[in-house]
């Protein structure tokens, strides 16, 4: 999912397709954002002594990043279309039609990426 949405990110970027960019980089993000991962709080304490939380030696402080199951990307691009769902009912209670208007395409764009492959 994650490469498919890549692809089409690039694919609005040259066809300057503002709404999909901006869906796509938000979810991508997230998804991103998803698969860091947490430094246990007693690492982050302990490094060098010059730079706090820092790490000694080349490549200390990389990690794997998580692998995503399809079902967890699905879960991420749901609670991003839903996000929009729920901004754009507000904009539109508060006389905001254009970002409701807005909001309620990008959560379009999203929505293709969680039909079934």
């Amino acid at each position: 999912m994650r490469t498919i949405m890549r692809r089409d990110l690039t694919a609005a970027l040259k066809a300057r397709d503002r709404i999909a960019v901006s869906a796509l980089r938000s979810a991508l993000a997230a998804i991103e954002n998803a698969e860091a991962v947490a430094v246990p709080a007693a690492q982050a304490a302990a490094g060098a002594e010059h730079v706090a939380g820092s790490m000694i030696g080349v490549g200390a402080g990389e990690v794997a990043r998580r692998e995503l199951t399809p079902d967890e990307l699905r879960a991420i691009v749901a609670a991003e279309v839903a996000e929009r769902v729920d901004a754009a009912d507000g904009y539109a209670q508060h006389g905001r039609a254009d970002a409701a208007e807005r909001l309620r395409a990008e959560a379009d764009v999203l929505r293709r990426y969680l039909r079934p492959e």
